[in-house]
């Protein structure tokens, strides 16, 4: 072990640079590498450390004494992937791009508050050194999240021709909505909506997504909460158009999203673009009355019928939906009878027990289950009793498991497989939600109360579900969690040896097996120090 110092002149400047240098064999050569660099050191420490190596008081940097530093291991990842994906490049230089960074590590690596980030979470992270940013605290992550709302086009735009490297984009793109519960009710798009996280009580904000057709998300944007889905399609046309640049699109979302009047826009002279959705129960039953489909054509093959005006509708019945749908109603029956059979017992035991209140409570349970137009319940003095329409259940259940996919689309543009391929990709937007609302992520519950800082913080989520999507898609062979890759990444630690109460930060050895896997599957390396036998 030894002690190199470099000289560097620049114009009338000159700049030293001290390493603390070891040998290793490699075959029969010896050669040097570098331990850590001392140039920060004092020079009364430096020359004490090296009269000790010279007086042979230490020989090798184990004489030292150790402890475990800082993790590196998974923010160090996180930046390399989020430079690949041109995110790192789009947020810029300035200090609100690394405290970005930061919050995108931190989203990925730990979800908890912003105040655990900036004042416990970092200290055993080496910040300072991967996003070369130090001195902030909660309220600076806050600020952040108005930089980044107040930023987010312009860096959505900028992921989005790295992404693409073309002027003219020709893509498919998916869109959904969901909605996310607050703590609290002072958020200032708070409201009450349809709530899909089933939460009773609680104000929400509405979220939508847009991914390409590989499901990397494009933008995301945040509604009041009581926003219907419809009235969130105009503002992503826009930006396809405006902000993004796309010259055509083929528009997917279910048919709670892309109703007549959204088609309409969709197709108008203002974009000329197409679309891909599916039809209601009763649309379907519109079109089979008017003759337009048969029943007989639903199969488990994709069978598809020209509409006018060029609409084309491609059919299929899901044989183990249907399956599933009909043992539904069957438990639901069966409930109901359950329900019927129980309250007339307990009218039986409670001869003071009236009538109609029993009536009332199985009137409420058959609406709650769907089966007025299957079941009746008759009152016989003090009971009741159930009569099933059979012909009525056999038509309820005709079209289990049918579903039409509704496009205008050319079919020399995209054939039949490919239209209703290219509809079932919108589950990579639930994926997407799922993943980004429940998992690693954590979208909700939202704490921040301004408008500006709601938008900043789903931001982030939307950039750290990015990285996490490449990681996942990388490692898949290994069938490893994301949630394991990323705490495995994170046990990836400087070894800190005390030399007279400073820290020599040296990079681990080795790492474990899995550790190299997941780094082999990203192709990423972490400059990890190698520890060779003479």
């Amino acid at each position: 072990m030894f002690i190199q110092r470099t000289y560097r002149k620049t114009k009338n400047k000159v700049y030293q640079s001290v390493v603390l240098m070891e040998n290793y064999r490699e075959g029969e050569k010896v050669k040097h590498r570098s331990i850590t660099s001392l140039t920060k050191w004092p020079e009364h420490l430096v020359n004490d450390l090296e009269k000790l190596i010279k007086g042979k008081a230490i020989t090798a940097i184990e004489d030292l004494n150790l402890s475990n530093g800082k993790s590196f291991g998974a923010i160090e990842v996180i930046k390399q992937v989020a430079n690949r994906l041109g995110i790192y490049q789009a947020l810029g230089s300035s200090k609100q791009a690394k405290l970005a960074m930061v919050q995108i590590a931190g989203r990925i690596i730990t979800q908890q508050s912003r105040n655990y980030i900036a004042n416990e979470w970092v200290i055993n992270q080496d910040i300072e050194n991967v996003y070369n940013v130090s001195s902030f605290n909660e309220d600076s992550l806050y600020d952040n999240l108005d930089w980044l709302s107040a930023n987010q086009e312009k860096i959505e735009k900028k992921i989005f021709r790295h992404r693409y490297q073309t002027e003219k984009i020709k893509n498919i793109f998916l869109y959904d909505v969901t909605s996310s519960y607050l703590e609290g009710t002072k958020n200032e798009l708070a409201t009450y909506g349809y709530n899909r996280d089933k939460k009773k009580g609680k104000m929400q904000i509405v979220v939508g997504l847009m991914l390409d057709s590989y499901g990397y998300p494009i933008t995301i944007e945040v509604f009041k909460g009581n926003t219907g889905d419809t009235k969130t399609v105009s503002s992503q046309l826009k930006k396809l158009k405006e902000v993004f640049g796309v010259e055509r699109v083929i528009f997917v979302g279910d048919k709670g999203m892309i109703k007549s009047s959204q088609i309409d826009e969709i197709i108008s002279n203002q974009y000329k673009w197409d679309y891909l959705t599916t039809i209601t129960k009763e649309q379907i039953k519109s079109l089979i009355n008017k003759g337009v489909l048969q029943l007989s054509l639903f199969e488990d093959e994709l069978v598809e019928v020209a509409g006018e005006n060029n609409v084309r509708y491609i059919l299929r019945k899901n044989k183990y939906r249907a399956i599933e749908l009909k043992r539904n109603r069957e438990d639901r029956i069966k409930r109901l009878m359950d329900f019927v059979t129980n309250k007339n017992k307990y009218l039986k035991e409670h001869p003071k027990a009236q009538i109609n209140v029993a009536q009332r409570d199985i009137n409420n349970e058959l609406v709650k289950l769907k089966l007025k137009n299957i079941v009746t319940v008759d009152v016989n003095e003090r009971g009741f009793s159930i009569s099933i329409d059979e012909e009525a259940k056999e038509k309820q259940g005709e079209l289990d498991g049918c579903y039409v996919v509704k496009t205008g689309v050319p079919k020399e543009e995209l054939n039949t497989k490919e239209a209703h391929d290219r509809y079932k990709d919108l589950g990579l937007v639930e994926f997407a939600f799922r993943t980004m609302k429940t998992t690693i992520e954590e979208l909700r519950p939202i704490f921040v109360r301004k408008e500006d800082r709601t938008k900043g913080h789903v931001f982030v989520v939307m950039l750290a579900y990015m990285i996490t999507k490449y990681i996942s898609d990388k490692i898949a062979s290994l069938n490893y969690t994301r949630k394991f890759a990323i705490e495995s990444l994170d046990k990836i630690q400087y070894i800190e040896y005390d030399f007279k109460g400073t820290k020599i930060k040296v990079r681990p050895h080795n790492l474990s097996n899995h550790q190299k896997e997941i780094l082999d599957a990203l192709d990423i390396k972490l400059n990890v120090a190698k520890k060779e036998s003479a």
